[in-house]
């Protein structure tokens, strides 16, 4: 039986797939929406992610997917790589809804996340993090879910993406 559509997920986009793919594989992002709803009743699935220019397709095949895309400008550090810090525009974009949501699925594994969910949890607002690999989440993460954490790489076999 299918989940009622009541929760939305806040999906920390860099953090996702940075941390996956240190663990050994790739998400198949299709896949994961659909398990976002089957598992957890998500109807609205944030991505925040910063915005490149050369990432179009990524983007546009994310929304096709199902995702709201949620973008922040971004710069470059001094060793080339883009930066785009998302976290306040996540944490933002979950208080905002606060009253359309039942519950939140937050999506990381950063502990610059803790104090929402912490007061997520508080409130009975918090459905789980999702945090992408267990070696790679924050204490302060975990404290703060106080146990309502689940980890992606026991999700390899159903989520990992394959040509």
């Amino acid at each position: 039986m299918k989940k009622p559509q009541t929760n939305y997920a806040f999906i920390d986009g860099q953090n996702l797939y940075l941390s996956v793919k240190e663990i050994g594989w790739t998400l198949d992002t299709r896949k994961f929406r659909v398990y976002l709803s089957e598992k957890y009743g998500v109807a609205t699935a944030y991505y925040f992610i910063g915005y490149i220019s050369g990432n179009t397709a990524l983007y546009n095949a994310l929304e096709s997917y199902g995702y709201v895309m949620k973008y922040k400008s971004t710069f470059y550090l001094k060793d080339g790589k883009p930066k785009g810090n998302c976290d306040p525009e996540l944490v933002l974009q979950a208080m905002v809804d606060f009253n359309k949501y039942e519950k939140a699925v937050i999506v990381t594994s950063d502990g610059d996340f803790a104090c929402l969910v912490e007061y997520l949890r508080k409130q009975n607002k918090l459905q789980c993090v999702l945090a992408p690999s267990k070696g790679g989440c924050s204490h302060l993460l975990k404290k703060a879910a106080q146990g309502n954490i689940s980890y992606m790489d026991e999700l390899r076999r159903k989520l990992e993406y394959r040509k």
